[in-house]
C-alpha cells in the first residue's frame, strides 16, 4: 500500500491541561490510511472488573454510585451498601454451585439487579452471558447451547417461560449432537482458552429477578465465607475471560464474542479518562446518567462499568420508548445519556409535534434553521476557519432558547448538556441542533467485537458527520477496499466455538469490521456502508444505503425505511410510518385518528410530505444513488415481528423476504 508515517501529529483535548495524540499515517498518494491514539489508560497488568465495586468500598464508602427506583423516587446506594449486595449474591451463586469459568446467562430489560448479579457472576469466578429480554425461543435456546450456560437469571415469568421452551428444544438438541459437542469444546479450548470445567450436559436451572432472585441467593449463600469471594476474585486476570457477548444476528446466527477484563477495562478505563473531566469539570456538576440502553447490548453493558470505574451516578430504566423514558428523565435530571440516533430523531419530532400542537410550529421551524446556522458558524470557530457566530445570530439564537430549545433541555430533565450517540449515524443536522439547543453529542462508532466504542467525539472539537477519533488506544486503518480495522485493547479474543470465523475477522492482529469509511487529515472516521449491504444498480453503480436510510428516518413522518435497488436499474425505498408522528399529521389536519393506515399509505398530502423526507435523504448523494420511488408501506419494522435486531438495525434479507410483493412494484 506504500504506507508512509507523517511526522506531523493530530492533537485532541481531553480535558483542561491535558492532550491526546493522534498518530496519522499516510499512503503514497498522500491519503490518510491509518490514525493511533495514545493511550491515556495504562493497560490493567493485574485484578479483573469483579473488582470495581471493592475498590470503590474501600476508597470512598459513603460515596453515592448508584440510584435505585422505589415507587417514583430514586434512592441512593453507597459503594459500601452496593459491594454487600454484590458479595451476598456471589455467595449465593458459589453456593448454588457456580464454579470459576462457569457461565451465567442474564436474560432482563435494564435494571438495578442486572449490574448486581453481573458483579457477582464475576466475583464467583464467573462469565456472564447477556440474553436479550426480547429474544424467542429459538435465539435463546441457541445462546444457552453455545455458550454452555449453568445458569440464567431471568427478570419475569414470560422470560423464564421462553427459556423453558427453549431448553426443551436444547435438552432434545444436546442428545443428537453430544459427540460432536464434545470435539467442538475441544476445538474451543485450544483456541479461546479453557472454557470451564468439562461436565455432562445438564439442564439450565432458571432463577427469577421478580420473584426474589438476589434474596433468594444471599439467603442461600449466608454459609460461604466472604473470604471465598476474595480469593475467587484474587484468581482473575486480565486475561480472563468476562462474558460471552452475543452478536445482534443480522445474517445467520448470533456469535459469541470473548471478551476479557482486559478488553472491558480497556474501553472503560480509556472512555473515562477521556470523557468525565468533561462531563465534570467543564459543567461544574457531579456527573450522573440514566441508563435506558440494554444491557444486553455492548454499548449499555460498557457505559455501565465506565460509571463505577469513574463513580459517575447511574440510574437503569427498563424502556427507551419516548413517552415512558421522557417522564425518567424528568425525575432522575441526568446531566449526560447514552442513546442510539432514533432516541435523538424522537425528541427532536416530539419538541416539532409540542409546537406545533401550541401554536408555534412557524417558530420551531426558525428554530431549527437557526440551530445549524448558529452550530455551523460556532465549529467553524472551534476549528479555526470562521470567525463564529455574529451579534444577529446570537441574538436570535438567544430568542430561540426561550422558545424552543429551553423545551428541549427541560424534556431532558433540564440539567443536561452532554449526551453520547451510537449505533448508526445520527444526521449531521440534527446534531447541529442539539449543539445549537446547548447538549453537544458526541457520536461514536464500534462493535461487540471491539468491546463498544472503537471511536467518539474527543471533547470540545466536534465534527458533526463524523463518528470522531480513535478511543485511546486504538488505532483504525482504511484497507485497500475502503474497509474500517481496528486493532488495540479493546478487540475481542475471538468467537466462541467458532475459529474458522475468528480467522476471517481477525488479521495480523487487525479485526476487520465489516465496515466502509475514511479519515481525514486529524484522523475523524466517516462511515459510508457496510460492505454486505453495498447496492449494485444494474448501470454498475455502488449504492450504500445506511447514507440514505439515515437521512430519511430523520424525517417524520418516516419511521423505519430499507433502501432496495441491487441489481436493479435505479434506487428505491420501502417507508413505514412512526405512529405518533402519524397521529399528529392526522391531528393538525383534523383527520380521524383511527383512519385506515391502508387508506393513507395512498393519501396524496402524506405522500407529498415523505417525498419531502425523500428529497432530503437525496441531497446527500448524485443523482444516480438518489431514490428514485418509493412506497410506504403498512405496519412496521420492529424487533417483535423479526425485522429490527435488539440494536435496531434492519434484517435485510428479513424485511425483503417480508415486502417482496412491494419491492417488486416499484420496479414494474
Amino acid at each position: 500500500m506504500g504506507i508512509r508515517r507523517d511526522v506531523r501529529r493530530a492533537r485532541r483535548r481531553s480535558a483542561p491541561g491535558r492532550r491526546v495524540r493522534i498518530g496519522i499515517v499516510r499512503d503514497a498518494t498522500g491519503t490518510v490510511r491509518e490514525a493511533h491514539a495514545e493511550p491515556l489508560a495504562r493497560p490493567a497488568d493485574s485484578g479483573s472488573i469483579a473488582d470495581i465495586p471493592f475498590v470503590n468500598a474501600r476508597e470512598a464508602p459513603d460515596a453515592v454510585v448508584l440510584r435505585r427506583k422505589e415507587g417514583t423516587a430514586w434512592l441512593p446506594v453507597t459503594a459500601a451498601a452496593f459491594a454487600a449486595e454484590v458479595t451476598a449474591v456471589a455467595k449465593g451463586l458459589i453456593a448454588a454451585g457456580v464454579e470459576p469459568g462457569d457461565r451465567v446467562a442474564l436474560m432482563s430489560r435494564t435494571r438495578y439487579e442486572w449490574a448486581v448479579a453481573d458483579f457477582a457472576v464475576w466475583a464467583a469466578g464467573g462469565r456472564t452471558v447477556p440474553v436479550y429480554a426480547t429474544s424467542s425461543a429459538e435465539q435463546v435456546a441457541w445462546i444457552l447451547r453455545d455458550a454452555g450456560a449453568r445458569l440464567l437469571i431471568a427478570e419475569t415469568d414470560e422470560h423464564a417461560a421462553t427459556a423453558e421452551a427453549a431448553m426443551a428444544e436444547t435438552a432434545t438438541a444436546e442428545a443428537a449432537t453430544a459427540e460432536a459437542a464434545t470435539d467442538t469444546a475441544e476445538t474451543a479450548a485450544a483456541r479461546t482458552g479453557d472454557p470451564g470445567p468439562a461436565r455432562a450436559p445438564s439442564p439450565v436451572r432458571i432463577r427469577r429477578i421478580e420473584a426474589g432472585a438476589l434474596a433468594d441467593l444471599a439467603a442461600l449463600g449466608r454459609e460461604i465465607p466472604d473470604e471465598e469471594v476474595t480469593k475467587r476474585r484474587a484468581a482473575l486476570t486480565p486475561d480472563s475471560i468476562a462474558t460471552l457477548c452475543y452478536t445482534s444476528g443480522t445474517t445467520g446466527k448470533p456469535k459469541g464474542c470473548v471478551l476479557t477484563h482486559g478488553n472491558l477495562h480497556a474501553e472503560a478505563a480509556n472512555t473515562v479518562e477521556l470523557l468525565h473531566p468533561l462531563f465534570k469539570e467543564v459543567t461544574g456538576q457531579t456527573a450522573s446518567t440514566l441508563l435506558f440502553l440494554p444491557l444486553a447490548h455492548v454499548l449499555g453493558r460498557t457505559i455501565q462499568i465506565a460509571c463505577l470505574l469513574a463513580r459517575i451516578e447511574l440510574g437503569h430504566c427498563p424502556s427507551m420508548k419516548p413517552d415512558e423514558l421522557r417522564p425518567e428523565l424528568r425525575r432522575f435530571r441526568p446531566t449526560f445519556v447514552v442513546g442510539v440516533p432514533y432516541l435523538f430523531e424522537k425528541i427532536h419530532d416530539t419538541g416539532r409535534a409540542t409546537a406545533e400542537r401550541i401554536g408555534r410550529g412557524s417558530a420551531f421551524e426558525r428554530a431549527d434553521r437557526i440551530g445549524v446556522r448558529f452550530a455551523e458558524a460556532h465549529l467553524a470557530r472551534l476549528l479555526g476557519t470562521g470567525k463564529g457566530p455574529g451579534p444577529g445570530l446570537h441574538a436570535a439564537r438567544a430568542l430561540y432558547d426561550l422558545l424552543v430549545y429551553r423545551r428541549v433541555r427541560k424534556e431532558l430533565g433540564g440539567r443536561l448538556r452532554y449526551a453520547i450517540s451510537g449505533g448508526s449515524r445520527l444526521d449531521r443536522r440534527l446534531n447541529l441542533f442539539f449543539h445549537a439547543a446547548g447538549i453537544l453529542v458526541h457520536e461514536g462508532y464500534g462493535l461487540t467485537e471491539t468491546s463498544a466504542a472503537a471511536t467518539v467525539t474527543p471533547p470540545l472539537a466536534p465534527r458533526p458527520g463524523t463518528v470522531g477519533q480513535p478511543v485511546p488506544g486504538t488505532s483504525i486503518r482504511i484497507a485497500d477496499d475502503g474497509e474500517v480495522l481496528v486493532r488495540g485493547g479493546i478487540v475481542f479474543r475471538s468467537y466462541w466455538n467458532d475459529p474458522v470465523a475468528t480467522d476471517e475477522v481477525l488479521r495480523d492482529g487487525w479485526f476487520t469490521t465489516g465496515d466502509l469509511g475514511s479519515l481525514d487529515e486529524d484522523g475523524y472516521l466517516t462511515i459510508t456502508g457496510r460492505k454486505k449491504d453495498i447496492l449494485v444498480t444494474s448501470g454498475g453503480k455502488n449504492v450504500s444505503p445506511a447514507v440514505l436510510e439515515d437521512r430519511l428516518r430523520s424525517r417524520p413522518p418516516v419511521g423505519q425505511c430499507m433502501v432496495v435497488g441491487d441489481n436493479r436499474s435505479y434506487v428505491a425505498a420501502l417507508v413505514t410510518l412512526e405512529p405518533d408522528a402519524l397521529a399528529h399529521w392526522l391531528a393538525v389536519r383534523g383527520r380521524p385518528a383511527d383512519t385506515p393506515l391502508a387508506a393513507l399509505c395512498r393519501d396524496p398530502a402524506l405522500i407529498a410530505d415523505v417525498q419531502k423526507a425523500v428529497d432530503h435523504a437525496n441531497e446527500a448523494v448524485s443523482r444516480a444513488e438518489s431514490i428514485r420511488r418509493f412506497c410506504i408501506v403498512p405496519g412496521e419494522f420492529t424487533e417483535e415481528n423479526g425485522l429490527l435486531t435488539p440494536s435496531l438495525k434492519i434484517k435485510r434479507h428479513a424485511v425483503a423476504a417480508a415486502y417482496a410483493d412491494e419491492i417488486e412494484a416499484l420496479y414494474a
